[in-house]
């Protein structure tokens, strides 16, 4: 019998978390679910998200797809100032079910795909464990009209009993590493989109530099600065922040090119064509934009947009040889983005830094056999004593500094890419030598959250046994220690992930040792000193109230 309230941990505004232990659980309406979760990871997403409250680009009010109505029907749908209950890697077993629920069914396991693009915010989308409740409690309440995207998917994934909570709540952030080298990129104007073309005083451009382009595929065509036939002509007064879904600037005035940027949209592309000139300074880029909004920056030397376009890569999949870079390896992210570069062989070497020494030690012995086996050169080096040998090819910035984006634009050989994947705020922007990084056709790419196919992907993975989440484990709790375990994550002071059992209520935070220690029937469940299944059966068995 589900009981009337349940312990939960509530983000109440910024920096300030609550653990209650009368939350109602709520009894789900005609179109909602009520799962119980089985099992939750921590992520840095969540301290930025604690950090940022009502500011974060996920927290905002949904401004598509369901309309107000709707929303103010769904208990767990919590923007803005509402407090809300983070917590976005879980695994659900369904419990009720109203009398409209078709995608789900009673007793059967799903993971939560976290990221609900359907429902947009001002910059970004809804999601799971943001504005919507996610999983820091034992019991959650989901909404059909949300879990079920427009095109009929549905966003609760089902999995099999057979396989570890654990294991399967950390398909989501293995799918979040997935997402970042796999997302598809946009490499021509946006069909149905507003192109803006801008010139700068003094540049000559005739429409013989436009050829490559099809225009037929946006919907409305814009210039600033000429009037090219063809062209809507238009003033800076005109046009509204995050408008324009391809920014084309021809010509090299820094000025200029900072009014314009915020013109971006959600997924926009800043397409610069130099036109044989240089910005000789630095120029301010919108770096946070380009991982929460997936904006885009490319440049040419020459005066031809689809010079810069075809710059663009397909993907931002690492390529065969590549001389790849992590910056802040040893966190819970790089470790898992260093595991799965090991494991793709393609003649890649490796350099896996972070300035926590203890982490990196644990990331080597992790990470190292699977590189071995691999044929991939690994080096996990401390970098408060140490730095990379070489430049690299490829670059993954895994910590949330914004200078660090401007540092690998430095260091990066030509054709370099650099993925911002640590969550810069979408507010922050970054002063970048715009020479450089066309000169060397450098290329910016980021993600946030990931997709069906990653969840997809990753879990096809899980199941078919070439790999296992549960790797990336450091630490278990239950409910009492789930705040100090999100401070841990905060820190960094923990190599690894750590794993929420909200059915444990009084299991405080305890890296692995320290629960074999405590429970010392787990040793034997363990594999090879790693987190498993049978180590988390034990443990829900032996640690019920105590």
């Amino acid at each position: 019998m589900t009981p009337a309230t349940q312990t939960a941990i509530q983000l109440v505004g910024p920096d300030q978390l609550a653990l209650t232990a009368a939350k109602p659980v709520p009894t789900p309406g005609p179109t909602q679910i009520l799962g119980k979760v089985e099992c939750v990871g921590l992520c840095q997403s969540d301290m930025k998200l604690l950090h940022q409250f009502s500011g974060h680009a996920r927290k905002g009010p949904v401004l598509a797809h369901l309309g107000a109505e709707v929303l103010a029907d769904i208990a767990s749908y919590v923007p803005e100032g509402r407090p809300t209950v983070p917590g976005h890697e879980v695994v659900v077993r369904v419990l009720a079910t109203g009398a409209k629920v078709t995608s789900v069914e009673s007793g059967k396991r799903y993971l939560v795909q976290a990221d609900w693009r359907d429902l947009k915010t001002a910059s970004s989308n809804g999601a799971f464990g943001y504005n919507f409740e996610g999983g820091l409690q034992e019991y959650v309440l989901l909404d059909e009209r949300v879990t079920v995207a427009k095109d009929g998917t549905s966003y609760l994934i089902p999995v099999p009993d057979d396989r570890g909570a654990s294991q399967l709540a950390l398909v989501e952030p293995w799918a979040c590493v997935e997402d970042a080298f796999i997302n598809r990129e946009r490499r021509t104007l946006k069909k149905g989109g507003i192109t803006l073309l801008v010139v700068a005083p003094g540049v000559k451009f005739g429409l013989g530099e436009l050829a490559g382009l099809d225009f037929n595929l946006p919907a409305k065509t814009l210039a600033l600065g000429t009037d090219l036939h063809g062209f809507t002509p238009t003033t800076l007064a005109e046009l509204k922040p995050a408008s324009v879904d391809d920014l084309i600037v021809v010509g090299t005035d820094g000025d200029l090119l900072d009014q314009v940027l915020p013109l971006l949209a959600v997924g926009g592309i800043a397409v610069l064509a130099c036109a044989g000139s240089r910005y000789r300074r630095t120029v301010r880029l919108p770096v946070g934009r380009v991982h929460y909004g997936n904006v885009r920056i490319v440049g040419h030397p020459g005066s031809r947009p689809a010079d810069a376009y075809a710059r663009i890569p397909s993907n931002g999949e690492v390529r065969i040889g590549d001389h790849v870079h992590i910056v802040g390896a040893a966190g819970p992210m790089g470790a898992m983005a260093t595991i799965r570069l090991a494991s793709l062989g393609r003649g890649l070497s490796i350099e896996a830094g972070d300035r926590n020494g203890v982490r990196v030690e644990a990331l080597r012995q992790k990470a190292e056999p699977v590189a071995l086996s691999r044929g991939v050169q690994l080096r996990c080096y401390d970098a408060t004593v140490d730095s990379p040998a070489a430049y690299p090819d490829y670059t993954m910035i895994m910590v949330p500094v914004p200078s660090l984006v401007s540092t690998a634009v430095n260091a990066s050989r030509p054709k370099g890419i650099i993925n911002i994947f640590a969550g810069i705020a979408a507010d922050i922007w970054e002063h970048i030598d715009l020479d450089l990084y066309i000169g060397r056709s450098l290329y910016l790419i980021g993600t946030s959250g990931s997709t069906m196919d990653d969840m997809n992907a990753v879990l096809g993975k899980v199941l078919g046994n070439s790999l296992d989440t549960n790797l990336s484990v450091a630490a278990v709790s239950g409910m009492a220690g789930a705040i100090l375990g999100l401070q841990a994550v905060k820190a960094g002071t923990i190599p690894g992930k750590i794993l929420v059992y909200p059915e444990l209520t009084d299991l405080p935070l305890l890296e692995l040792d320290a629960l074999v220690a405590r429970f010392p029937t787990l040793a034997s469940k363990l594999d090879n000193g790693g987190w498993s299944k049978a180590a988390e059966l034990e443990l829900l068995k032996v640690a019920k109230g105590k």
